[in-house]
């Protein structure tokens, strides 16, 4: 393993044998879908997401974490979810 900016590492999957490379492949696969399952069972992430991205690109803030720090606890983004919820609910 390689280290890299931000303490993150960069995983060398050629030190795997042929066994472990296919759990390893397996383990992918079953996250993706898991994952997939999920976001389709929570429309609100999406809207989440979206809202905060409109947001950092719109309003360009110079410090990111603390921007979406406050995005993410602001009391009313329940109130400006819920309506997009809603009206998305008219569409599915």
């Amino acid at each position: 393993m390689m280290a890299e900016k931000g303490g993150l590492t960069k995983l060398d999957v050629s030190v795997l044998n042929a066994e472990q490379q296919e759990k390893l492949r397996q383990f992918k696969i079953k996250t993706r879908i898991d994952n997939e399952k999920y976001l389709r069972s929570h429309p609100e992430v999406e809207l989440l997401i979206g809202d905060f991205l409109r947001d950092v690109l719109l309003k360009r803030p110079t410090d990111i974490h603390e921007f979406a720090a406050d995005h993410f606890t602001n009391p009313k983004l329940q109130e400006t979810i819920l309506p997009k919820m809603e009206g998305n609910s008219d569409t599915n």
